[in-house]
């Protein structure tokens, strides 16, 4: 069931002409009962006829729209602000139009590893059609808060919450792509209760508290096994920066054991922790 527009007739000048009609009315049950009493159930007729015509006016608000139903049947949806004026049998539901917010509570749940996590997120979300959000869900607002919750649970069971290889999608690394993915697939599951997502983001990752401090344990051990694969790199280079320096330059020729001693004598300075010492060898060769 797709939304309708029947936001009725402006309700301020229809408002004045009920009140004028109403004052009439009631001069004139005064003149009649005074003048010819037998008539008096005209105006009684008149005036009832106006009390019902009363709940005709309904007020609609900014961002706000009014569902309207006739014994049950779907007659339209009001948009238009303002004091607006209908069929005074018609039934007029509000409906929110505005731009809500709320963030799923923590959910634990096995990453694509295996590994237990928390994880909650925001989720930004507007009612775009209030026929399908009033009538084919039983509570849009509660459907939106499970179905979120249900796609934040399937995205953490899909992804790795670290990643292991540099190609490799992650929760952690990469947090625009995830956004994107847990988005549309709130999308999906709440198209046909009339809602639109607007945003989707993580707002709380962590490991589950019983494997945190091991895998804390583990990110320091790759972050120690990082930093020390570059800073090999780094010597490696700077070693063949020297070798050819000293090559072009002619400062000295090395045989293969003097060259093999010279490259593990720097490889040991640049890639030593602590400060070296250096050892000056005074012997000499009387060969």
């Amino acid at each position: 069931m797709e939304e309708t527009r029947r936001d009725g007739l402006p309700g301020v000048g229809l408002l004045v002409l009920w009140l004028l009609f109403l004052l009439l009315d009631i001069a004139g049950f005064i003149v009649l009962l005074a003048v010819v009493p037998w008539l008096i159930f005209l105006p009684i007729i008149i005036f009832i006829a106006l009390m019902v015509g009363v709940f005709g006016f309904f007020k609609v608000s900014p961002n706000e729209g009014k569902v309207l139903q006739l014994f049950g049947a779907y007659r339209g949806t009001a948009r238009i602000p303002g004091l607006r004026y209908t069929n005074p049998f018609y039934s007029k539901a509000r409906i929110s139009l505005r731009v809500r917010n709320f963030e799923t509570g923590r959910v634990k749940v096995n990453d694509s590893r295996g590994n237990p996590i928390e994880i909650a997120a925001v989720v930004v979300w507007q009612v775009v059609d209030t026929a399908e959000a009033t009538f084919q869900v039983d509570d849009y607002e509660n459907y939106v808060h499970v179905q979120s919750e249900a796609a934040v649970r399937n995205l953490a069971t899909g992804y790795a919450y670290d990643a292991h290889e540099e190609e490799e999608v992650s929760l952690v690394t990469h947090t625009a792509e995830v956004s994107d993915q847990l988005k549309t697939e709130i999308q999906e599951r709440l198209a046909q209760a009339g809602v639109e997502v607007q945003e989707a983001r993580v707002s709380h990752l962590a490991y589950a508290p019983e494997i945190a401090a091991a895998m804390l344990r583990r990110q320091q051990a790759d972050a120690v096994i990082a930093a020390r694969q570059k800073i090999v790199e780094g010597a490696v280079g700077m070693v063949e920066n020297a070798l050819g320096m000293l090559a072009e330059r002619e400062v000295i020729e090395f045989d293969k054991k003097s060259r093999a001693a010279l490259v593990s004598n720097l490889l040991v300075v640049l890639t030593s922790e602590n400060a070296i010492q250096p050892v000056v060898n005074t012997t000499s060769s009387n060969h």
